[in-house]
């Protein structure tokens, strides 16, 4: 898919092999935009509900009907206002549940305090979930049956393709176990054909720095700045930066870039990891939605 020769691989300042975001997206929406193209009619829409006035969630957003637009796809937002009711959230994702040419739906997290995204989530059926995040998405990750999967953790495994990172027989750590992010990584990575043996820490892991030290790939994942450093990293790991806090100092993620770029042998920087890559998997996640659907292929 894409060009994994020498000549193509940045390196950080430390020897470290630079796993580029910001460049496999725009190569994936290079791809989708052909393969859209390719499809014609109907048109591949995407769907967005945010609710409520965060910034960061606004700009998200922004940047991913961006992107959407120039894989050719169709992109549809619906915004409410911080004060929306449950029912009112409720009603706008059921009407674009049941329109049959809104082929994937993305309810912007976290919603506004006093809203339950639980049974907002449950509405989205399971072939319009791009997000990955609802009960049935997840059950039919874990059965190993297909469907659309959380898009971080299927962009992190796009990160380990692309930069042709090894993972059969190879241990792995995942730090943080949320069901956005840690617990879908862990399965993913330990599914049949990536064949990784998968550990998981959490706050309450006796010794993180040992547990890394012995992993050949750390995804963090926790939502703590700077907390994998170069103690926790053995020379030659790949080191995958899925966190994101947002500090005195600007955004920071959960490694300590500096200190672990001149140990780790592949490394994603943040930003311009693993966030373009979320969005990337995000549309990928919404053409696969559309074939789901029906979508006839010419």
């Amino acid at each position: 898919m894409t060009d994994s020769s020498p000549s193509a691989v940045q390196l950080t300042e430390g020897g470290a092999v630079l796993m580029n975001g910001n460049r496999l997206r725009d190569e994936i929406v290079a791809e989708l935009a052909i393969e859209i193209e390719r499809l014609g009619s109907p048109a591949v829409c995407l769907a967005t509900v945010l609710v409520g006035d965060d910034k960061p969630s606004r700009l998200y957003v922004k940047s991913k009907h961006k992107k959407a637009q120039q894989a050719g796809m169709l992109s549809r937002h619906v915004e409410l206002g911080a004060d929306a009711t449950q029912a009112e959230v409720e009603t706008v994702v059921g009407e674009l549940a049941d329109d049959p040419s809104v082929h994937g739906i993305l309810v912007q997290l976290p919603l506004p305090d006093g809203l339950d995204p639980e049974p907002v989530l449950d509405l989205v059926p399971p072939e319009k979930d791009v997000d990955g995040l609802t009960e049935r998405s997840m059950g039919r990750l874990v059965r190993g049956k297909p469907g659309l999967v959380p898009c971080t953790p299927l962009g992190v495994m796009r990160l380990l393709e692309r930069y042709g990172i090894e993972t059969a027989g190879k241990t792995a750590v995942v730090i943080g176990r949320s069901t956005l992010v840690g617990l879908p990584q862990v399965l993913l990575l330990g599914r049949k054909g990536v064949d990784a043996t998968v550990t998981l820490a959490h706050s309450r892991t006796a010794d993180l720095v040992e547990t890394c030290r012995n992993a050949d790939i750390i995804v963090a994942a926790a939502g703590i700045a700077k907390l994998i450093g170069a103690e926790h990293v053995k020379p030659g790991a790949t080191v995958i930066d899925v966190g994101v806090s947002r500090t005195g100092d600007g955004i920071q993620g959960d490694v300590d870039f500096d200190a672990v770029q001149a140990i780790a042998g592949a490394i994603t920087p943040m930003p311009g990891g693993t966030g373009p890559m979320t969005i990337a998997c995000l549309l990928q996640n919404t053409l696969t939605a559309a074939r789901l659907q029906g979508l006839v292929e010419d």
